[in-house]
């Protein structure tokens, strides 16, 4: 996504200062050196010198090895995705500007809550029946009917990736009235068979019986169709990132609209991973009556986490616009807003090894402003949870705690 002739456009002690794209031997080699320092800090918290709000790591092989997935992830997020250059970032950063001007003249930095628009109905979606290894299920399509106020920066961008319009998920449903489970995916997901192993969506339709619902989030799967080179969510693309949130939480609601349409008196509850958990305690903080929220391995700031990753030195002018957008991060964040849902619904999992949500800056942050409710920590890094049969064992039994299943 890097832009061109940039050097012409921007003052030349900026251009010194600008952090130079890593070299193809530095995408090789930061993983293991990164991992190197995580796995030496596991040794100094196992001995004792540990943070006390953060749990125990056991400095295994095993660990440093999960460690060391999510940072070559991480690495090839940055060789795939480069930072854009001078030019993209400043105007990022006009919008940016305008933003902070727009959002604050309506309140919405002050009242987050006001930011998010309720949705209407959704009175019936489009479905058709769809099989994978032998197993029926359907697909469902609707209009999202999302759009960014008037005026909003970035609103006609955003109003032109039309395949992002139409909201797609997967569906599993019984015959009978059900519990319903929404379950809200992470960055990169989006695709059928992914989601449904990932979700394990068919123990939880077949061995709870659960009706559950997997919708695909904006610039995902077949919303990604046609998109400019270099959009993405999340993405360095600020304004998009905060539509993005905006849209994602809007069409979940409706989601939830429909399911109380066909059966007025279901049991809904929320299940998210990674981004997902950011949408899913989004939700759980704006739509009353909901039985659980999940929150697995939980973004709970955006913008926070995406510079943290960004890879730009302390002197790189481009780290002016990432400090300048934390208010709007903050504005579409779950740590300013209330969860509706009761103490007992409420349940996240982490990983000690997480390298791309960070357990104290994101996933701790959050478990304290929800009141510390039931936490799993499971000895892996960010995609571990799939492997462990602590968070399996935990998910179900939050499924039931909370009452979304019946003993």
């Amino acid at each position: 996504m890097a832009a061109n002739g940039d050097e012409d456009r921007v003052p030349a002690a900026a251009r010194r200062s600008l952090t130079p794209a890593p070299s193809p031997l530095e995408h090789l080699l930061r993983p293991i050196r990164r991992t190197g320092r995580f796995y030496a800090r596991s040794w100094l918290g196992y001995l004792g010198d540990r943070p006390e709000d953060l749990p125990l790591a056991r400095p295994t092989v095993a660990l440093a090895l999960q460690a060391l997935r999510d940072e070559t992830v991480l690495s090839g997020f940055r060789l795939l995705r480069p930072l854009g250059g001078a030019e993209m970032f400043e105007r990022v950063r006009r919008e940016v500007t305008e933003a902070l001007g727009f959002y604050g003249a309506h309140g919405f930095l002050q009242q987050p809550e006001e930011f998010f628009q309720t949705p209407p109905l959704l009175p019936e979606v489009m479905q058709r029946p769809a099989r994978v290894r032998g197993r029926t299920y359907h697909r469902i399509a609707f209009d999202s009917g999302f759009e960014p106020r008037e005026g909003e920066p970035g609103r006609e961008r955003w109003l032109s990736y039309t395949a992002n319009r139409r909201c797609h998920a997967l569906l599993l449903r019984h015959r009978g009235p059900r519990p319903w489970l929404v379950c809200v995916h992470g960055a990169l997901m989006g695709r059928g068979w992914l989601d449904l192993a990932l979700f394990r969506a068919w123990h939880l339709f077949d061995d709870l019986g659960l009706n559950v619902v997997l919708p695909v989030l904006p610039l995902h799967g077949p919303r990604a169709r046609d998109l400019p080179a270099g959009v993405a969510f999340p993405g360095e693309d600020v304004l998009d990132d905060i539509q993005a949130v905006a849209q994602a939480v809007w069409d979940i609601r409706r989601v939830v609209s429909w399911i109380r349409l066909q059966q007025p008196d279901a049991r809904i509850g929320l299940n998210s991973i990674s981004l997902g958990g950011l949408v899913a305690a989004l939700t759980a903080s704006l739509e009353d009556g909901l039985s659980c929220a999940i929150l697995g391995v939980p973004v709970s700031d955006l913008t926070a986490l995406l510079g943290r990753h960004a890879g730009i030195s302390r002197t790189d002018p481009r780290r002016e616009t990432v400090a300048a957008a934390a208010p709007l991060g903050r504005m579409v964040s779950p740590l300013a807003l209330s969860p509706r849902i009761a103490m007992r619904g409420r349940f996240i999992y982490a990983g000690v090894a997480d390298q791309l949500v960070h357990p104290r800056d994101q996933v701790i942050r959050l478990w304290e402003h929800w009141g510390r409710p039931e936490i799993v920590w499971y000895q892996g890094g960010h995609t571990g949870f799939f492997q462990s049969r602590p968070v399996q064992r935990a998910i179900d039994s939050a499924l039931v705690q909370s009452g979304l299943v019946n003993t």
